[in-house]
């Protein structure tokens, strides 16, 4: 029970995420994604979250499975299965819990195996816990990208028409 309830305060008094973050963060990660989605027609997106909802820490699920789900909300309201190629990734991170999740749509998850995902989530996850926010983020995006290049490369001439923004969705 005394785990819960800290659980909870730490959601609850999570400070803003835009003040956790390093400023000009979210103009870094705009360029970085911009400058890289000119090398394949994916689309990459960031979320970055304080803490959970109430509803999600009420829930009777482990916080693994809370935090997927969470991730896979974002990922459907921010519009990422909807792109042409079905090639949009998330990148969620939950600064409460120092916790990521990576959620590929079904046209380039089934390219990759999980165990690149896995190591993707892996070495993000030991930059957020050293507090190197901005270098786990930035690796993750060139991760991904370097993902996506692979299995979704630009032909020369070709354009990423850039489906969805570049701008991360700090909550």
């Amino acid at each position: 029970m005394v785990p819960q309830i800290l659980r909870w305060l730490r959601h609850r008094w999570a400070d803003d995420a835009a003040q956790q973050l390093p400023k000009n963060l979210g103009d870094r990660i705009v360029r970085l994604i911009a400058d890289h989605e000119r090398t394949h027609n994916g689309e990459v997106r960031v979320c970055i979250e304080s803490g959970l909802p109430a509803d999600y820490l009420l829930a009777a699920e482990t916080m693994p499975e809370l935090l997927r789900r969470r991730a896979l909300s974002q990922f459907s309201d921010l519009g990422i299965w909807d792109t042409e190629h079905n090639n949009g990734v998330l990148i969620y991170l939950c600064l409460a819990e120092r916790a990521i999740e990576v959620v590929a749509d079904r046209g380039i998850h089934q390219r990759v195996p999980e165990a690149l995902w896995s190591s993707i989530v892996s070495r993000l996850s030991s930059h957020l816990h050293s507090g190197e926010w901005e270098a786990g983020i930035e690796e993750a995006i060139l991760a991904v990208s370097g993902v996506l290049s692979q299995h979704f490369p630009l032909v020369p001439g070709q354009t990423n028409p850039n489906e969805l923004a570049d701008q991360p969705v700090i909550l």
